[in-house]
């Protein structure tokens, strides 16, 4: 995504938290094409770090005009096994960070500047069910987040959201199952990361969206099997 932006004009702020050797050598990447990016170290479970790791990007890059909310935590539980760890940890990454970075960014949003938040999801809020217990309902709570932001931040800042399904396979993940995961998408592929960067694109261009989540998915949420052969 980032680099994908940088290759279309934007200068990008990227968050690490631990990864710097990464951001590093992403910030460099862009730079070598024309690019102008800045690499952000910022812990998101700490409160007080969001207000700073928007200040940094302005400071970096100028004021920062689109948010991305692209970092997750995902690990699965189940309703008679979450604990109060996981619980926070969901929470935490899922949807506080992503919500009190919205705030920071919109208090610092110049006054005469048109703003974006894009919240990345995930399909499980279209077609919900107990496994990855915590994770499902901190995601589900960013979905509520991302239309009441919405509402609350129009008409300068749209907030919308993109719900992936099978990009790539999650940490731990088996070859076997990522595959079994894209065969249970309609259209029975993984999602192309290309995908993704379009859409982000299609958010930022289209004035006349907010609020809203488009589903990349390959129509995973809206599989189905009859109830009886």
């Amino acid at each position: 995504m980032a680099l994908d932006l940088a290759r279309h004009g934007w200068r990008v702020g990227i968050h690490y938290h631990a990864s710097e050797a990464e951001a590093a050598s992403l910030v460099a990447e862009i730079e070598a094409f024309g690019g102008r990016a800045a690499a952000l170290q910022a812990d998101l479970s700490d409160l007080r770090t969001l207000p700073m790791l928007i200040e940094d990007c302005a400071e970096a890059l100028g004021p920062a005009t689109c948010l991305a909310n692209n970092a997750a935590c995902f690990a699965w539980d189940w309703p008679d096994n979450f604990d109060e760890a996981g619980w926070t940890q969901h929470h935490d990454i899922n949807l506080r960070a992503p919500v009190f970075l919205t705030s920071a960014f919109a208090s610092a949003l110049p006054d005469d500047a048109p703003g974006n938040v894009i919240n990345l999801i995930d399909q499980k809020v279209h077609a919900l069910n107990p496994h990855y217990f915590t994770y499902t309902i901190a995601k589900s709570a960013l979905w509520t987040a991302t239309r009441t932001l919405a509402q609350a931040l129009a008409p300068r800042i749209r907030v919308n959201a993109i719900a992936p399904g099978p990009v790539l396979p999650f940490e731990g993940q088996s070859d076997e199952d990522f595959a079994r995961e894209c065969r249970d998408t309609l259209l029975k592929q993984a999602i192309p990361m290309s995908d993704i960067t379009a859409t982000v694109r299609f958010l930022l261009a289209t004035q006349s969206i907010t609020g809203q989540m488009i589903a990349l998915d390959g129509g995973r949420h809206l599989n189905w099997r009859p109830d009886a052969s």
